[in-house]
């Protein structure tokens, strides 16, 4: 992808690659059109009007004239306007004159022009220009490169349902034609993971794959899935305990959550497009990764696990139909293990011969239980006197009413019973869970899924009710237990009426051994059914359908969690084969597990777990929607409108309940893995933007309560030092950043503001891909901080936006921290006088102000070797005021290709200059010490001190900072020193005075020390240092006439005057008796903390206020010159 050039190539230069940049039209007239897979191409059209004409007249007579056409637009229009090149086949199989006329082919969409005008909206005219040998894209009737709305624009990179264009960026429809436009990214939410792209690849190429419609995908599925093997051989026994009344209840608070959890999964499919991945990929792409990881190696573990339940079920039929006829193979457990191993064999080559034909086996097995289903109703309708000793009467009122309360038995309750059946009322995300497999997601999984638990809710009712109206609870199955006609007047029960006294298995202590009825026969279905063997069948088909639904469920959301690489080691199964893109080798491992759970024959506490993980996927899934809907997103917007927030989060509650109801025990254990897995996942951070709500609900949150600080008044208790740290780049000045960021992190606000000067034009591109790249490389160092970059004609004029509009309401710096300029000696004088005019507007805009100073300097940005995690890019970048900037690919992963701009300007001595500066080279001495000076903050800070020498109030910022530092772990070993001016006469008073205010303001302390002898004179041999120094600054007026050194006065306003000089004589001699003090008491401090001389605005020039900063600071450890606004920032009240 490449952003067209306006410009041809400089003399001397290789022209860029058709691929790479725009052929400049040359007059050359090549047989049919370049082909282009990305874009369409396109040249600038600098014919006059005469030439358009001509050229329509020789060379394109057959062409229809374009309807409201001008000749005169020709002029001036056509100098900035693109004609569209290669909007065909990009195979560039046929030339233009194969294209039919009634249409053409863009990707593998055939369109015609009405299809054209009835999608897009707009009216597109399309003629063959023979002379340049290229389509012009009409549009409203006139020439332009402005495309009008179309849905290739808004799919991502390599996806499934067709390829993406790109439309025109903003630079080249808004650019100067003299101007290079700018390369466009991804716009935010376009950009896909390599994983993702990788997949969205893997799903565009295989072509005649196989996909699903709603009822073969998702409805067959489903309604197999949840009707188990409960409904054959539980259900009846559930009425027998629960009653009718009872049973119903239980079925529709199961149908209850099912539902809910249906409406949500649809909300959430009908939101997007769909990936496979079923619950795992809802989930992650709503909740986060951190969520939907956890979620799903649970989700997919549980699915690998149900094999083995649902095959042992089976299993455990079959031996029990062997046992019946004597063909026991060696024992119970190990015939189940045989008969489950074959199994399992067989349905994972069925699963493994592809998506057809399990498909094909579920309609098979689907036939088969619904056969049996109805096998069931009709026998109900058919007693027969052979079946009434076993409790089967045909419907009676009788009946119905004696089975209408609950019975329960034993250790049985409500909630035991329900614990029981919910497992049968699982198993509706099975046709999401193949979602990848599916023609049309957003239709299929709202459709399918509701539909199957309506109907599937529907027969378990039917069944509930059928049972419990025709079969009584107790029978003993013997034919002589009819009741005589002397004891008819005391039988109450209904089975007495018809004959029947099955009282002889019911002892006087409550105790039952009655074989038959609903409480006592499992297969009690079968007796009623009108041709038992079905029943079994049906029971096989239950447990066989669920088990291949589960052998396929699991590998597909392994294989998309695997694809998304949230967890290292397991990429190896996210590679799929064939054109379904099947994914062999999680069968295998799907196999695997459910083998050695089927080995162990016995997954009774294993089986709550399981139904818990199910659980738990349902309640994400409705907090999912109840997320998304609180953090109003604008881009949550799902077409099936039939849920709620609050229901969905009803849903997800009752499904935390209804998991302690099953099995407390098995529910904590599922909370503690998924809050594990949670937790590892966040930790990893894994590099992954999904959109998701999670991020939506942040961001809410994050302006409320912004919105919230906003209407609150500060108050001392709370300030915090929120600081605009003038880094440039945030590699640059890694000191000044690691010591800011010490006492801010999870204090207060740290903004790393950003200057960029220049005389070329401001590149805003540029400065936003700054911004977001050392945003990312801020996070990538664990640095809590804001980059934000301003173009201005200087550095005051930027730092004055800065210190006007940095921040959002409350969050807005206080303190302006700056580096000392080291060199100021060296340069113009009027970058000191434009330093210290920044210091001056600080407190101008009610600032604190803070200058660190080390003697070996900050800036290592012309050291290539300042930090191996930054790219060429980024270094390159980093350089001051390179002319031009190479676009290029850097290592965080920017979405950018070299460009026709790399290309061209690829021979610039600007150019050649930056590239030469990141050779790696051979540091001297003193950038070595630089670099080492650079890193001094990032360390940890041995035992030492912090001297504070507060020597004016500024309101406790000079005291508070130390205080922050020294709490930090990397500071806490520091002791802090205080240093305070007072006189000989009164040492000790002022001691305790200090020593009471420090108590009161609960900051400890070491050391007080009292300078009696700041005002002594300093040393003859320093004073005469710092005239030296000043003196070519000064003005010396009294040498020259008064008009020419006010001239030289106002040209030069940093110059020093002898006035002023003589004026702040004292105020000098203070700052040089500082430094020797400082050098006497605090050379091997690890950080002074001083407070910073004023000087006032307009009195004191800027070349005498820097002097007594460097004569103040200079052959001294680490300095921080801090001084505060004059507000309060401590208090000692409570």
């Amino acid at each position: 992808m490449s952003a067209p050039s306006s410009l041809p190539p400089a003399q001397g230069e290789n022209p860029a690659p058709e691929n790479e940049g725009l052929a400049v039209d040359t007059g050359l007239k090549p047989a049919g059109p370049t082909p282009s897979s990305s874009r369409f191409q396109v040249d600038l059209v600098a014919e006059a009007a005469g030439a358009a004409d001509k050229t329509l007249a020789s060379g394109d007579k057959d062409a229809p004239a374009p309807e409201g056409s001008e000749p005169a637009a020709g002029g001036e229009e056509a100098k900035g306007r693109f004609r569209v090149v290669n909007f065909v086949d990009p195979s560039g199989a046929s030339p233009p004159e194969a294209v039919p006329a009634e249409g053409f082919q863009n990707g593998d969409t055939v369109m015609s022009e009405g299809s054209l005008h009835s999608s897009t909206g707009g009216q597109h005219h399309y003629h063959y220009d023979t002379h340049t040998n290229t389509y012009y894209l009409r549009t409203f009737g006139h020439n332009t490169i402005d495309a009008v709305p179309n849905i290739d624009f808004y799919r991502q990179t390599a996806a499934p349902l067709g390829d993406k264009l790109i439309r025109p960026t903003l630079s080249e429809l808004h650019d100067e034609l003299d101007k290079e436009p700018f390369e466009d990214g991804f716009a935010n939410g376009d950009e896909l993971t390599p994983a993702e792209e990788a997949a969205a690849k893997e799903a565009s190429e295989p072509k005649g794959a196989v996909k699903f419609g709603w009822i073969k995908g998702v409805l067959v599925r489903c309604m197999l899935n949840i009707w188990g093997v409960m409904l054959f051989i539980r259900m009846s026994w559930i009425v027998g305990q629960a009653g009718i009344v009872l049973s119903c209840v239980i079925v529709l608070m199961a149908t209850v959550v099912t539902t809910i959890t249906g409406l949500s999964t649809s909300a959430i499919a009908t939101n997007g497009f769909v990936r496979g991945g079923g619950a795992y990929y809802l989930i992650s792409r709503s909740l986060g990764p951190e969520f939907g990881g956890s979620i799903g190696l649970i989700f997919a573990f549980a699915n690998a696990v149900a094999v083995a339940m649902y095959v042992v079920g089976f299993a455990e039929t079959v031996v029990e139909l062997l046992a019946s006829v004597d063909c026991i193979m060696t024992d119970e457990i190990n015939d189940i293990r045989i008969v489950g191993t074959i199994t399992v064999i067989l349905l994972l080559g069925i699963s493994v011969a592809g998506m057809e034909w399990e498909a094909k086996a579920q309609i098979f097995l689907l036939v088969v239980l619904i056969t049996a289903i109805f096998n069931y109703f009709i026998g109900s309708f058919i007693p027969l006197q052979s079946k009434e000793s076993q409790g089967f009467f045909g419907y009676d009122s009788g009946i119905m009413m004696e089975n209408m309360g609950p019975d329960f038995r034993g250790t049985e309750s409500f909630f035991s019973v329900f614990a029981i059946f919910f497992p049968a009322a699982t198993g509706i995300l099975a046709g999401a869970n193949i979602s990848g497999d599916l023609s049309d997601p957003q239709l299929a999984i709202p459709r399918g899924t509701l539909l199957a638990i309506l109907i599937t809710g529907i027969v378990y009712l039917g069944v509930a009710i059928s049972t419990g109206s025709c079969i009584v609870r107790d029978a003993t199955g013997n034919d002589n237990d009819t009741r005589s006609a002397q004891i008819m007047a005391n039988c109450t029960d209904a089975a007495c009426k018809f004959g029947y006294d099955f009282s002889s298995c019911k002892s006087d202590d409550g105790l039952y051994n009655c074989r038959y009825g609903l409480q006592n026969d499992f297969q009690v279905m079968s007796i009623v059914s009108g041709f038992g063997p079905i029943i079994t069948a049906g029971i096989f088909s239950a447990t066989l359908s669920s088990a291949l639904a589960s052998l396929v469920s699991a590998p597909k959301v392994f294989q998309a969690l695997c694809k998304d690489n949230i967890y290292p080691g397991l990429e190896m199964f996210a590679k799929g084969y064939g054109k379904n893109n099947e994914p062999l080798r999680g069968y295998i491992l799907t196999f695997c597990i459910a083998l050695a759970f089927i080995l162990i024959a016995q997954l009774n506490i294993i089986a709550p777990i399981i139904s818990n993980f199910f659980l738990a996927s349902y309640a994400l899934i409705n907090f999912s929607v109840f997320h998304a809907s609180l953090a109003n997103s604008p881009g949550w917007r799902p077409s099936f409108k039939y849920y709620n927030m609050w229901v969905s989060l009803a849903g997800a509650v009752l499904c935390c309940v209804v998991m302690f109801v099953i099995n407390w025990w098995a529910a904590l254990m599922t909370n503690v893995i998924v809050m594990g897995l949670y937790i590892y996942v966040s930790y990893k951070k894994p590099d992954v933007n999904w959109g998701s709500s999670t991020q939506a609900l942040t961001y809410h949150q994050a302006l409320t309560h912004s919105l919230h600080l906003s209407s609150v008044e500060d108050h001392i208790k709370n300030f915090r030092p929120q600081c605009l740290v003038m880094t440039g780049y945030p590699n640059s000045r890694p000191a000044l950043l690691h010591l800011v960021h010490a006492f801010t992190k999870n204090v207060g606000l740290m903004i790393c503001g950003h200057v960029r000067t220049g005389s070329r034009r401001p590149n805003f591109k540029e400065l936003s891909n700054d911004q977001t790249r050392y945003q990312r490389w801020l996070m990538k160092n664990e640095t809590k901080a804001f980059y934000t970059p301003v173009f201005a004609e200087d550095i005051r004029e930027g730092t004055q936006y800065l210190l006007q509009a940095a921040g959002l309401g409350r969050l807005r710096p206080n303190t302006l921290v700056i580096g000392f300029k080291n060199d100021w000696k060296d340069g113009d004088m009027m970058n000191v006088e434009t330093y210290i005019q920044m210091i001056h507007d600080a407190f101008d805009y009610q600032y604190g102000a803070v200058v660190l100073r080390l003697k070996e300097g900050l800036d290592v940005s012309h050291i290539s070797e300042q930090d191996d995690l930054l790219s060429s890019q980024e270094k390159t970048s980093g350089m001051k005021d390179v002319v031009v900037s190479i676009d290029m690919k850097d290592s965080d992963g920017d979405s950018s290709k070299p460009s026709s701009k790399a290309t061209s300007v690829q021979n610039s001595p600007a150019i050649q200059k930056a590239q030469s500066l990141i050779i790696p080279q051979t540091l001297n001495v003193a950038e070595q010490r630089l670099l080492d000076a650079s890193q001094l903050f990032k360390r940890k800070q041995g035992k030492g001190t912090v001297d504070v020498w507060w020597l004016f109030d500024d309101g406790g910022l000079t005291l508070l900072i130390p205080y922050l530092l020294t709490n930090k772990k990397k500071w806490n070993d520091c002791k802090i020193r205080v240093f305070i001016g007072g006189k000989i006469n009164r040492i000790d008073h002022d001691r305790r005075a200090m020593a009471t205010l420090l108590s009161k303001f609960r900051i400890d302390f070491s050391d007080i020390n009292v300078l009696g002898d700041i005002n002594t004179k300093p040393k003859k041999e320093n004073v005469t240092a710092f005239e030296e120094m000043i003196e070519p600054y000064r003005l010396k007026e009294d040498d020259m006439e008064q008009d020419t050194a006010e001239a030289l006065k106002a040209s030069e306003p940093w110059r020093i005057t002898d006035n002023e000089l003589e004026l702040y004589r004292a105020k000098t001699n203070r700052q040089i008796r500082l430094n020797e003090l400082l050098k006497e008491h605090s050379s091997t401090a690890n950080l002074i903390v001083m407070s910073m001389p004023l000087a006032r605005k307009g009195a004191v020039s800027s070349a005498l206020y820097m002097s007594w900063l460097e004569t103040l600071s200079k052959d001294l450890p680490p300095l921080l010159l801090v001084r505060g606004n004059h507000q309060s920032v401590l208090t000692f009240y409570s």
